[in-house]
Order: C-alpha cells, then structure tokens, then sequence
C-alpha cells in the first residue's frame, strides 16, 4: 500500500478551512492526522468525491446528521434546516465541491493539476476499503467540538 505525502494533505486542509470560514462563517481547528480504516456510524452523512490527474484517490468529508443540518443552514443564510430535504442536501454537496475546487486550485499553483468528480452525497453506517493508499483522517473542530472529518487516500501518479 502506498504512503501518502504529507505535502498532499495541506492543500485539502487549507481549502476546508477556508470553505468553511468563508461559506459558513465556522473558524476550524486542524485535530491531529491519523491513519484509520474509512468506517463511519449511523447518523453519518458523507460527501465523497473523487481525484483524477497527477493524483488519484479520493477525499470524504464526514459529518454527523445534526452538524449537516446546521451548516446547510449556514450555507443557506441561515434558513432553517430540520431535515436534509433535496435544498439542504445540495447545499452540503455544493460545499464538498467548494472544498475540493479549492484545493485543486491550490494543487494547481504547487504544479500538480487534478479534476474531481461530481459529489456523492452517502448516509448511515457504512466501511469503505481502499487498497491503493492509506486514509489519513484529520479531524476538524470549532471550540472542541469535532465538527468534521476529512478523510483522504489519495496519492500521486508517478
């Protein structure tokens, strides 16, 4: 199984970061990465998008049910959000596709071009397995409260 540069998970997390303070008005901390199995529980909601180019994997941003609502809500200006009716879950698919534009465009000025997917947007308990790199999670927080999760297993085409 591949290892996965560190210099490829920083554009993700600068594009996170900045996605979410600007679209969301969320300050995030950056937890500590850590390689785990891509296992998520039953209030999940998951936005997984694909990479192709000079890098192939894919990155999942995971958030629990009620932290999807509330930043639907946010992305929306602050409309209610009870359920995650066919509006909210596009905007939490619209928000992993600001995310990953943006890294693609940080990648980009670091050389390494990259196209996403379209989001797929999953819910529930489910594991997903990857052979060909390692996922590195990093947990994103605001004021000690685990607001999401990146996890990402990709890695470069050589």
């Amino acid at each position: 199984m591949a290892e996965i540069n560190v210099e490829c998970i920083n554009p993700f997390l600068m594009a996170a970061t900045s996605i979410m303070k600007d679209a969301c008005q969320t300050e995030m901390k950056i937890g500590k990465p850590y390689v785990k199995t891509t296992e998520f529980e039953q209030d999940s909601v998951i936005i997984m998008i694909g990479v192709t180019g000079e890098m192939r994997g894919q990155v999942i941003i995971a958030l629990g049910y009620e932290k999807a609502l509330e930043i639907a809500s946010k992305m929306m200006m602050g409309m209610p959000v009870n359920e995650l009716d066919e509006m909210a879950t596009s905007a939490i698919s619209e928000l992993g596709n600001m995310i990953m534009g943006n890294a693609a465009t940080i990648l980009s000025t670091k050389g390494i071009g990259i196209d996403i997917t379209p989001p797929t947007l999953c819910r529930g308990a489910m594991k997903i397995s990857q052979s060909y790199t390692k996922n590195i999670c990093i947990p994103l927080s605001t004021e000690g409260d685990i607001t999401m999760e990146l996890d990402i297993a990709v890695k470069s085409e050589e």
